[in-house]
């Protein structure tokens, strides 16, 4: 079976490399909590905050996977012996050309949205099609996005902003590999790791069913650890423009983790926060004719973009602004930015 294929392949995989998840940088506890999972065919759910890379992690397991024998030109990725879509069932074996298919190539991204439909997922029985063939044909279904990572990964970026209906329709899925299309008997088979991300800080949310969530084992990712491990995030993510002071940068880097630390905040600046200060720096610098960053020029993008990437909590958020509290935190460090050192709230060794 293609799963037992899979998990061999990714079993010999991670006995050879130690850190075969090399585009996300540190989260150890996180890559080896995916690993085990994926060891045993289980579908995950990468719990933590927006802008920490669990698209990018669940993106580089899509890249480990083998290639694939598929059916040329399929956009569902079919196995030639044993074809799932409608035109390449309709069709005789025979004739259906093979070509192999890289694991890039079948990872299928869902964004979670209360205006998903369970149709746009599982797929639908096309009226026109159904008056032609009749509505018990295969050829009457018109296939959705879960055929499309057929042999691969299917991704569902924010699961729990899926409506109730579209929780209860995957549940076959998960549990048998299979699709019931609505009162038809059309039953067809699908085989997928799925890896689903959830921000449990957002409250704009579906309530995910227990009965669903039975289904999964969750994987939590955080910031980075370390000050030195969302730097190196940042000059490997951050566009380059001109030349920005390494200490200058640390400590850029060190005001945004000071915030996350901060009692008065709720909602956290991210990763993304970070690398929009490192752009924008650049770019206000650029402007000025400069020919690499100042602290002016950090100064004059903070506001932009970091006010509303928090949120202060309840018994804070009335008395002041985000905007106004970035101001003032950000001239408490201004000391800091000319060499004198802080390091409250801070692990040991943060502190630039």
């Amino acid at each position: 079976m293609l799963e037992q294929n899979i998990t061999q392949y990714l079993r010999n995989i991670f006995a050879k490399e130690k850190d075969p998840l090399k585009d996300i940088l540190g989260q150890e506890a996180a890559k080896q909590q995916l690993k085990s999972a994926l060891l045993m065919a289980r579908h995950v759910i990468i719990v933590g905050p927006p802008g920490i890379g669990k698209t990018t992690l669940a993106r580089n397991v899509a890249e480990l996977l083998p290639y694939v024998e598929a059916v040329e030109g399929c956009s569902y990725h079919c196995s030639p012996e044993n074809p799932i879509c409608p035109e390449c069932k309709s069709k005789e074996r025979k004739r259906l050309k093979k070509n192999l298919i890289k694991g890039s190539e079948r990872f299928v991204r869902v964004q979670g949205s209360p205006d998903l439909s369970v149709e746009d997922l599982l797929g639908d029985i096309d009226p026109v099609k159904a008056l032609k063939f009749g509505p018990m044909a295969i050829e009457s279904f018109t296939p959705g996005k879960v055929f499309k990572a057929n042999g691969g990964i299917l991704f569902f970026d924010e699961l729990n902003r899926a409506p109730e209906k579209l929780q209860n329709a995957m549940l076959q899925v998960l549990e048998e590999s299979k699709v019931t299309i609505n009162s038809y008997d059309v039953e067809l088979p699908v085989n997928f790791i799925f890896i689903a991300t959830m921000n449990p800080q957002d409250t704009s949310t579906e309530k995910l069913s227990d009965v669903f969530l039975d289904r999964f084992d969750l994987v939590f990712m955080d910031y980075p650890e370390k000050l030195e491990t969302e730097k190196h995030i940042v000059e490997m993510k951050g566009k380059k423009l001109i030349g920005f002071p390494d200490k200058l940068l640390t400590n850029s880097i060190y005001f945004v983790r000071l915030l996350r630390e901060n009692s008065k905040i709720e909602k956290k600046p991210s990763v993304r926060a970070s690398i929009g200060i490192y752009e924008r720096a650049q770019a206000n610098a650029f402007l000025k004719g400069k020919k690499a960053v100042t602290f002016e020029d950090v100064k004059d993008a903070i506001l932009s973009v970091l006010s509303h990437r928090i949120e202060l909590k309840p018994s804070f958020r009335y008395l002041q602004s985000p905007a106004d509290f970035v101001k003032e935190e950000f001239s408490k460090l201004s000391n800091n930015f000319s060499g004198v050192r802080v390091g409250h709230g801070i692990e040991q060794g943060d502190s630039p």
